[in-house]
């Protein structure tokens, strides 16, 4: 808050006898007024010790000053128990990340593919039967060269928007909002996406080492997400603390297995694998075409989800912010490609087959063929579930940030650009878990599901993203040496993208790609539609009232229910803001006799010259009669500004509020979409037991 006086004024000298000392100190101050000749003293503020000034004229408070901070109350203790204290703005570069804990926040969800996209791949081309396995390693090279093109080229981006640069950025700096508009709507569905994807495939590896747990997939799963969720509200820093561990544990484990099952192929002792018979004579059910081969690949191609975060997320990077990230998405390719590479090749030479019940995943099957029942397979399979339940966090930390984004832009609510306490975008965090969650109860925590409207808008965003990044370099050409390799690269990245775009939608359009195709211009239009409602909102020129205040003539108008102690203050505040004889006191109601009543005791009472209008309501509305006569009197008086003042009972606990129909509150609501009204409530707080309400009271 600033406390002062507007101008240079001087200052008051004490009396003679020396009265003034105390006024001197206080800084008095003459203030001139409007009109010639008003002239009076202003005392400054008095501010607790601990506001002590050192910001000039503006002050800080501390959390633990506010009023009601240090004793929250039940709730605010749990929720700073959960969530943690406030944190203050100037100590952001704190909660920034650097390389060890920005990789398991940006990078745990393309990391974590490697998990089911062997198994995507393989669950496509058993539909032509078991022979067609033999392809899924070739169809892993393909995947991997997309993801390290994809990864050559996203470089370039984190070096030339080292503010942030996603594929919303990059397509409104370059190729216009349209083009922004549909990756940021693509983004936004595959974030919610990924969410659902993630947490579905760690409940996968969790019920394929205890089936029990198998029937309850889906409650497990929204349980996941409101832990991750409660995670992130956390702060971007403890956030990454948290789900760190995690990671390096999948790495460290994976890579075990791995290595281990390529020494066992090197030494040629790989032990033998036996599916049950069921599930390969459920293969063979189509024939091994082109489109089949196509469909396999979109299915796996699901492992390239997740490169974009760390592009979008520069800003969230310690200093300097461009470098760390670059390393973080090398580190994070590297990781991927080796573990689903291995996957591949152990599964295929082993002759794993993908269970149809989606009970035991590839991963539960080669590490049990490899190491058996033991500890190993334990460590395989928890690590993996917690890996991919985490992996959900990359969502988290992009999908608010790019909603904020939105909303600086004005393309969603401006709630979306709020931190809350911890930093965090809080209603960014909050309806993602509730979207993913009611995806994961639609398609009951199925990955299999869940995979065909994945990826599509993923590759969308790739695409205008590098197709920006080749106009960003065109653009640059006078300027930036080396311009043309720099676009080569961005423009191969693009025409590869963009073939997958293609192939991805078209060969998963009826296995429900045709949802998101949809959905995402329908977020299109509801993102131009709230950006021309805040361009009409800048652009509003005239006021419903007059901004000159000596031309403002208020007229209040008293909604009472009877004449108790509340009507009275609120008439009471009436006649304090307008002259009394044009302050009206309105009664609706059904009953003549509470009507008589009324007047009686009005006549009774000292109103000065204030009128009281009864308005009888036979069909026992409220609402609509008193929105009727506000109509009338602003129609009879149009130079007047209607005041609304409402008296409104306060109750002291919870459970009080229970005892009233909240009429005010009502009526404030049906009030608020009347041009021209004012609205202002006198709150009467009812007292506890055995207290005395003092305020007021003659002396």
């Amino acid at each position: 808050m600033t406390i002062g006086a507007p101008t240079e004024l001087p200052t008051v000298e004490p009396s003679a006898d020396g009265s003034g000392s105390a006024e001197q100190q206080d800084h008095l101050t003459l203030v001139h007024g409007r009109l010639p000749g008003d002239v009076y003293v202003r005392r400054p503020m008095h501010l607790p010790d601990s506001l002590d000034g050192e910001h000039g004229d503006g002050y800080e408070v501390r959390p633990d000053e506010l009023p009601g901070v240090a004793s929250a109350g039940v709730v605010g203790k749990v929720r700073r128990r959960l969530i943690g204290s406030p944190i203050p703005s100037d100590q952001e570069h704190v909660e920034r990340l650097g390389v060890a804990t920005g990789l398991p926040v940006f990078a745990s969800d393309n990391i974590s593919s490697s998990a089911y996209a062997t198994e995507e791949i393989m669950r496509v081309l058993v539909l032509a039967g078991v022979g067609a396995l033999s392809l899924t390693l070739p169809i892993t090279f393909g995947i991997v060269a997309v993801l390290a093109i994809v990864v050559i080229s996203y470089q370039q981006t984190i070096a030339a928007y080292p503010s942030g640069g996603g594929s919303y950025i990059v397509a409104k700096d370059n190729l216009g909002s349209k083009a922004a508009l549909t990756a940021a709507g693509a983004l936004l569905v595959d974030y919610v996406l990924t969410v659902a994807v993630s947490i579905a495939a760690g409940v996968a590896a969790l019920t394929a080492l205890f089936p029990a747990l198998y029937p309850h997939r889906v409650l497990i799963g929204i349980v996941f997400i409101l832990l991750i969720m409660l995670g992130n509200l956390r702060g971007i820093r403890e956030s990454g603390a948290i789900f760190a561990a995690p990671a390096y544990v999948y790495l460290a484990t994976m890579f075990g297995l791995l290595g281990y099952g390529m020494f066992r192929y090197l030494s040629g002792t790989m032990p033998e694998y036996t599916a049950p018979a069921g599930w390969a004579a459920a293969a063979g059910t189509q024939g091994l075409g082109l489109l089949l081969i196509l469909r396999a690949f979109a299915s796996g191609s699901v492992a390239l989800t997740g490169t974009e975060a760390v592009s979008n997320g520069v800003p969230a990077f310690k200093a300097p912010e461009p470098r760390r990230a670059q390393t973080v998405l090398i580190l994070m390719g590297t990781f991927f490609a080796t573990i689903f590479i291995g996957i591949s090749f152990l599964a295929g030479h082993l002759g794993i087959l993908p269970d149809p019940s989606e009970e035991q995943t590839i991963i539960s099957q080669l590490a049990r063929t490899l190491v058996g029942n033991g500890p190993y397979l334990y460590l395989v399979q928890l690590s993996t579930a917690l890996l991919l339940v985490l992996a959900a966090n990359t969502a988290f930390a992009d999908f608010p940030r790019l909603l904020s984004i939105l909303a600086r832009d004005r393309y969603v609510p401006r709630l979306f650009s709020f931190r809350g306490d911890r930093l965090a975008f809080t209603s960014g965090i909050m309806l993602l878990s509730v979207l993913s969650a009611i995806l994961v109860v639609v398609f009951s925590g199925s990955v299999t599901q869940l995979i065909p409207l994945y990826t599509v808008g993923v590759f969308v965003a790739f695409t205008l993203s590098q197709s920006g990044m080749v106009k960003h370099w065109w653009k640059l050409r006078e300027t930036e040496p080396g311009w043309h390799h720099r676009a080569v690269i961005n423009g191969v990245g693009a025409v590869t993208t963009g073939i997958v775009a293609i192939e991805v939608g078209l060969s998963k359009f009826l296995l429900g790609a045709w949802m998101v195709l949809i959905l995402v211009p329908v977020l299109i239009a509801g993102m131009w539609g709230i950006h021309r409602h805040y361009r009409r909102l800048e652009s509003a020129q005239l006021p419903e009232t007059p901004l000159d205040y000596t031309r403002l003539r208020i007229r209040p108008i008293v909604p009472i229910a009877d004449l108790n102690v509340p009507a009275k203050q609120a008439l009471a505040f009436a006649r304090a803001v307008a002259d009394d004889d044009v302050i009206t006191l309105v009664h609706v109601t059904d009953k003549v006799d509470t009507a008589d009543r009324l007047r009686t005791e009005w006549d009774q009472w000292p109103h000065g010259a204030t009128h009281l209008v009864v308005i009888e309501s036979p069909y026992r509305s409220l609402g609509g009669p008193l929105i009727r006569y506000l109509r009338e009197e602003a129609s009879t008086h149009p130079a007047d500004t209607l005041l609304v003042v409402l008296p409104e009972y306060v109750p002291g606990r919870w459970w009080e509020h229970l005892l009233h129909n909240q009429t005010a509150l009502r009526l404030k609501a049906k009030l608020l979409f009347q041009p021209g009204v004012f609205v202002v409530s006198v709150p009467y707080h009812i007292a506890h037991a055995g207290e005395t309400a003092q305020i007021g009271a003659a002396p």
